[in-house]
């Protein structure tokens, strides 16, 4: 299975670690964790929109966080997951 990000950006489900709603990571540690990753290179901005989630994923044994234009409602909707629940 696969999920879509947004634009073209597709992923397999097995890489995805989480989805996070961006407007609700107020805490330092999570703003501090975000900033660190770009500095680093392990973000990547999929779309020229504004990021509605993030989505931390890990691909041979590498980090990725991908900034999302969809909710992270929308993509654990998506994802299958509330449905495993």
């Amino acid at each position: 299975m696969f999920l879509h990000l947004g634009e073209n950006v597709v992923i397999p489900l097995s890489e995805v670690i989480a989805i996070f709603d961006i407007n609700s990571t107020t805490s330092s540690d999570t703003k501090l964790f975000l900033n660190t990753a770009e500095e680093e290179g392990f973000i990547q901005k999929i779309s020229s929109e504004d990021p509605k989630s993030f989505v931390l994923t890990e691909r041979n044994k590498k980090s990725i966080i991908y900034l999302s234009p969809i909710s992270s409602v929308t993509l654990t909707k998506r994802s299958g997951f509330i449905d495993e629940l």
